[in-house]
């Protein structure tokens, strides 16, 4: 099977990684989303990976804590996800690094740009954690950052639904799937693709964005082959 893209940045949530318990670290799951990975890694594929923490923190709702402590523990808990996909990733014998935005050198690289892209040149899987580094940013902002930096041809949004819909369609059945949009129009619209900061990134640096159903794993592959599947934001 041949790629369609050179580079990729996958952006994984932390719920996805929690399977059907809704919190904590599924490992089935994460071994069925590495192994996916590891056959986009064969085909030629090289992939950068942000994960999300929502699978152990939601700053949201942290109560009346301090914003900028609430996000930063948010981004350690995205470090455990980091740790726990590369050690997957590891026991199938895919080569992988985890770079993190606040260093932390016991536990990982920290980000550098140009060694994350060699890391990348050299068929390794290279796993972002911690976010931008930063309060006030979420980790599809950080997906957008950090697919720019690294010139990735698109990001791969894996989420619990198949697309992008004018409104929830787990709670309106009249909802209606899109499967193409404009950045533009997913900000006029308020679409949830992603934050406004993020697609706004997106836009700005024209990076696409093909947001898919990650229940089937398999649809990394497909997506990787250029295969129409979810809905694609250019």
């Amino acid at each position: 099977m041949q790629p369609a893209y050179k580079r990729i940045l996958l952006k994984l949530s932390g719920e996805v990684l929690a399977g059907k318990e809704g919190h904590g670290i599924n490992f089935d799951t994460v071994s069925d989303v590495c192994k996916h990975v590891k056959k986009c890694s064969e085909m030629g594929v090289q992939i950068g990976l942000v994960v999300g923490g929502g699978n152990f923190w939601r700053g949201r709702s942290s109560g009346n804590m301090d914003r900028t402590r609430a996000d930063h523990i948010g981004m350690l808990a995205t470090v455990m996800n980091a740790l726990a996909l590369a050690d997957t990733l590891e026991q199938l014998d895919v080569p992988v690094r985890v770079q993190t935005a606040i260093e932390m050198p016991r536990v990982a690289e920290p980000y550098i740009r140009n060694k994350a892209v060699r890391h990348l040149e050299k068929g390794r899987v290279v796993i972002f954690g911690c976010g931008t580094g930063n309060p006030f940013f979420s980790t599809d902002t950080a997906a957008a950052l950090r697919a720019a930096e690294i010139n990735a041809d698109v990001i791969f949004k894996a989420t619990n639904v198949d697309g992008v819909y004018d409104k929830d369609p787990n709670r309106f059945a009249d909802a209606v799937k899109y499967d193409e949009l404009t950045h533009t129009e997913v900000l006029a619209k308020g679409l949830k693709v992603m934050d406004s900061t993020a697609a706004s990134l997106c836009r700005d640096n024209n990076i696409p964005i093909l947001v898919f159903n990650l229940n089937d794993p398999e649809n990394i592959i497909r997506a990787a082959a250029g295969e129409k599947i979810g809905t694609l934001v250019k």
